[in-house]
């Protein structure tokens, strides 16, 4: 009786978590739905749009959330919470509005990675993290509250908000498009300056901001290719010294050969999902090495 009971509960079992997966398929990782999407030609998902922060010069930032329920206890928000935001009635502000939600950041640590990137970081302007989105509930006159329908990590008294504005979604290119050895396309020329979250090295799916905006031509959709040269009097990673010609007991080239004598390396691409005067924010689509701020990008 008590194998019979047993089988009949791990048949019932079995047969529940068959009817909770057909009415809730399992969740794709960021990795494994984006590693689809670039294969089959779609477009990147609403996460890599949406939260993947941006760098400008120009942003209003009048307008902030100023607390939320339960503040006594909570010091960040998050999906479905309330939030009070600084304006209401008496300045525009009507039920089911929708905001965006960003916050300025500065790295912590402020050491460069290679020798031009404060001054790249500065021209470009400030780094601004994506946190999430709002809808207006309830409109006082000089006060709202609103539900925070979307966050990319956790929202907090003081951050940023802008009325809500449809992003591009561009759509991604075919893998086999890239071209390992690509002539120079004659385009505007930038560099990797810094990563999300001040990241120095990047890799496929990576976001990264680029000293290329409307200023320069680049819009939304463009695809930029990363590459880097040997031997520069700049190096990225550690490296001996003339490195290209030499190495200490493992032989040399009759002649040094200097960094513009020898092949560019390209080492991947990425597809643009957002522009500003002077930046753009670039995600990493194809990645053959490992790429660090500094290396170079121009526009294919």
């Amino acid at each position: 009786m008590r194998a019979i009971a047993a089988g009949m509960g791990l048949g019932m079992l079995l047969a529940g978590a068959s009817a909770w997966t057909k009415n809730n398929p399992p969740a794709q990782t960021q990795s494994a739905a984006s590693a689809e999407q670039v294969s089959s030609g779609a477009s990147p998902d609403y996460t890599a749009v949406y939260c993947s922060g941006f760098v400008t010069s120009d942003y209003n930032d009048q307008t902030r959330i100023i607390s939320g329920e339960e503040s006594n206890a909570k010091i960040v928000f998050a999906t479905r919470d309330y939030v009070y935001i600084s304006k209401g009635s008496s300045q525009g502000v009507r039920v089911g509005d929708r905001y965006t939600v960003v916050r300025p950041d500065k790295d912590p640590i402020e050491v460069q990675w290679f020798k031009w990137q404060n001054k790249l970081m500065k021209a470009m302007g400030h780094y601004y993290i994506d946190a999430g989105q709002l809808k207006v509930i309830n409109v006082q006159p000089n006060v709202a509250t609103a539900e925070v329908t979307f966050a990319c990590g956790y929202l907090q008294r003081g951050d940023i908000i802008q009325p809500f504005q449809e992003r591009p979604v561009p759509p991604f290119k075919a893998a086999a498009e890239n071209d390992r050895f690509a002539p120079v396309s004659g385009k505007a020329v930038g560099m990797l300056v810094v990563g999300k979250d001040f990241a120095q090295t990047y890799g496929k799916f990576s976001s990264v901001y680029v000293n290329l905006g409307n200023n320069q031509g680049v819009k939304v959709g463009d695809y930029l290719r990363v590459f880097r040269y040997q031997g520069s009097h700049a190096e990225l990673a550690p490296n001996f010294e003339d490195f290209q010609y030499k190495m200490y007991g493992f032989g040399s080239t009759p002649q040094k050969y200097e960094w513009n004598d020898l092949p560019r390396e390209i080492i991947g691409e990425g597809i643009v999902l957002s522009t500003g005067p002077n930046s753009c924010t670039l995600l990493i689509t194809y990645s053959r090495l490992e790429m660090y701020a500094g290396d170079y990008v121009e526009v294919e």
